[in-house]
C-alpha cells in the first residue's frame, strides 16, 4: 500500500471511530521505525458492545472506500481487537487492556500524528 493510501485509510478509521464515540484516539506514524505498517491507529471503547461497534464501523468504512481487511485478531473477546489493513493497523481496546499493553509508550519512537491533520 502506498503511503498516501495508508494516510487516507488512517483518516477513514479515525472518522469511523469518532462516529462511535471512541475515546483517546491516537495515530502513530511508524514506517520509519518498523516494517509492520505505515500507521497505527489506537482507540479505546468503554465496554464490549462499544468496541464491537467500533470494529464493525472501521471495517465497513474501509470497505466502502475500497480497502480490504487483511487480518483481524481478538474480535469478540472484547478487550483488544487488532485490525490489519497492511499499511494501517487499527488497535481497539477496552480501558483496562489499553493501560496494560500501553502501545502508546511502546511505540513512542514513532511520530504522533494529530488525527485532525489526516
Amino acid at each position: 500500500m502506498e503511503k498516501e493510501e495508508s494516510r487516507s485509510l488512517a483518516a477513514i478509521a479515525v472518522n469511523a471511530l469518532e462516529e462511535k464515540l471512541a475515546k483517546d484516539i491516537k495515530v502513530i506514524e511508524i514506517d520509519e521505525i518498523s516494517p509492520l505498517a505505515d500507521y497505527f491507529v489506537i482507540a479505546t471503547g468503554r465496554n464490549a458492545n462499544q468496541t464491537d461497534a467500533m470494529v464493525e464501523a472501521v471495517e465497513e468504512a474501509a470497505q466502502k472506500s475500497g480497502f480490504a481487511l487483511d487480518h483481524i485478531e481478538g474480535h469478540k473477546k472484547g478487550n483488544w481487537t487488532l485490525m490489519d489493513f497492511k499499511g494501517v493497523v487499527v488497535h481497539i481496546f477496552d480501558e483496562e487492556a489499553r493501560a496494560f499493553y500501553d502501545l502508546d509508550r511502546i511505540w513512542k519512537d514513532g511520530k504522533l500524528i494529530d488525527p485532525e491533520s489526516l
